[in-house]
């Protein structure tokens, strides 16, 4: 069977680096000049903590393409972590460094197409699976990278009820999860429930009642202090 870019990228987020490894090699053999290939290599190897290897393949991506956005990124990020903390200790900056990440929990993950979107130049710049920041700003949610720049926002039905969460003491990690011209897909997963949140889900399926789709986070008499 031939190896093909999606089923590269799909061992990448079921965080089965080596058999990514081997899938984008096998691509490669075909295409030596494929830098797309080459940045998805290396960013294997620093899901595996292989960080000299990584490095090497960077450089491989910059013969080709100089000012390669992604790997000049990942070669700086690459760089101030070796010199600060050494690469034994350093907590990468993607997710699924293991096959955990992806997994969906019922009222606990969601898969999130982001809406205004940044411009093109800087969506060059992100990789499926590198962590992004949710940070609430004028009642909304945006959506930043490891740099805090601006990549887009959450849809207001999900960030209003997101909001509510946050404020209240829930804890949410999101990653990149797809990439294309048309946009960009997220994967927020709840890695703490508050107390007062503990049998309201933060997600609701499609199929829930309309009834619960409309609800909000309850406000008894526990929940009047929410705010920091």
């Amino acid at each position: 069977m031939t190896a093909s870019k999606d089923q590269a990228i799909q061992l990448a987020l079921q965080g089965n680096w080596e058999k990514a490894i081997e899938l984008n090699q096998q691509i490669l053999s075909a295409s030596p000049d494929d830098f797309e290939t080459l940045n998805r290599i290396a960013f294997a190897y620093s899901a595996l903590r292989k960080d000299k290897d990584a490095v090497k393949t960077y450089e491989k991506v910059l013969l080709l393409d100089a000012q390669n956005p992604i790997a000049l990124k990942n070669l700086k990020r690459l760089h101030a972590t070796q010199k600060t903390n050494g690469s034994k200790n350093h907590i990468p900056t993607f997710a699924a460094l293991s096959d955990t990440m992806f997994i969906e929990e019922n009222g606990k993950t969601k898969v999130v197409e982001l809406i205004n979107i940044a411009q093109q130049q800087i969506i060059a710049h992100l990789m499926t699976g590198e962590m992004i920041h949710l940070r609430i700003k004028r009642s909304k949610i945006f959506v930043l990278d490891t740099s805090d720049t601006f990549i887009g926002m959450l849809p207001d039905d999900i960030g209003k009820r997101l909001i509510k969460f946050m404020e209240g003491g829930n804890l949410y990690s999101a990653c990149i999860k797809a990439i294309n011209k048309k946009g960009i897909t997220i994967f927020i997963k709840e890695d703490k429930r508050a107390n007062k949140f503990k049998n309201q889900p933060s997600f609701l399926n499609p199929e829930q009642p309309k009834a619960a789709k409309n609800s909000r986070p309850s406000q008894k008499s526990d929940d009047t202090d929410d705010e920091e």
